[in-house]
């Protein structure tokens, strides 16, 4: 029972992962953009939720309120004024910007927040738990967790071929200029596709900051570990982001159970090894 805990505590862990992995997959499946910066985005949310808390009093989870929409409204703003200026065939120029704002925004926070590390508190949820079975408990934050992971992709699917919205998406990433002819402001659509992956950026953010310790520096972790979801389930996949998050929590999970040093290389062995045997992706999108 002891190993089935484990695994059953890595799935949990792993729809954590999958929230970092969604909007990163969102941004790449609709503009072909690698945010470097979306590690330090999550952790900005946290930091914005921080903030909120502080400001009003409220628990961090309510914050979400806040929270999403006010970095929705930053994402759209800066596709914008920023990253829509460059987009194009040279995948050169939006690495060099969001690698570019990664370091801003990792250096603004360590000026006004400083270098300690910081938790925000969400009461007795953090520590309630459920018996499922002799030996396995499920905690009802990483609970909360995962149902939020499988609830966002499963609307991110909804929207995105079930609505007019996700038909301009799908239709501006396979082809924009006869999207434009077709009468789409491709420089819109984008900027709703950063401001629904910023939106998703908020929960992931306010999750990390009631799970565990952040600070300033720590964006970059969270980038690999949404790069490496989103590679072991498939580019474009949406569901496979959610098993790229599981499989990649449940290794880390096993790994920590064998030895507490191995639980962060478990993940990136698992990741190499999955790369090196199927470089798509576990359930790559299906063109």
């Amino acid at each position: 029972m002891e190993w089935v805990n484990t695994i059953v505590q890595g799935i949990l862990t792993g729809g954590l992962y999958a929230m970092f992995a969604a909007g990163l997959s969102l941004i790449f499946g609709v503009m072909r953009l690698v945010n470097i910066a979306h590690g330090d985005l999550i952790v900005l949310a946290a930091y914005v939720a921080l903030v909120v808390t502080e400001t009003l009093g409220i628990n961090p989870l309510v914050s979400l309120a806040f929270v999403v929409p006010i970095m929705a409204i930053a994402g759209y703003v800066l596709q914008r004024t920023i990253l829509n200026r460059t987009l194009g065939d040279d995948l050169l120029p939006p690495l060099l910007v969001t690698f570019g704002l990664s370091i801003i925004i990792q250096n603004a926070l360590l000026e006004i927040f400083t270098a300690d590390s910081r938790k925000l508190n969400a009461g007795p949820i953090e520590t309630a738990s459920i018996e499922v079975l002799p030996g396995i408990s499920l905690g009802v934050l990483p609970l909360l967790q995962f149902v939020l992971a499988v609830a966002v992709i499963a609307a991110m699917q909804f929207l995105f071929y079930r609505t007019a919205t996700g038909r301009a998406f799908r239709a501006t990433s396979d082809d924009q200029p006869v999207s434009q002819l077709m009468g789409l402001d491709n420089r819109h659509v984008f900027a709703l596709a950063m401001a629904l992956s910023l939106a998703i950026v908020a929960i992931a953010g306010v999750l990390l900051a009631v799970r565990a310790n952040f600070d300033p520096s720590i964006g970059p972790a969270r980038l690999i570990f949404g790069f490496e979801a989103v590679i072991i389930g498939g580019l474009g996949s949406m569901w496979g982001t959610l098993a790229g998050g599981i499989i990649l929590g449940v290794s880390q999970a096993i790994g920590a159970k064998i030895d507490p040093g191995w639980q962060l290389l478990a993940g990136h062995l698992v990741f190499l090894f999955i790369l090196a045997i199927r470089p798509q992706g576990l359930f790559p999108k299906v063109q």
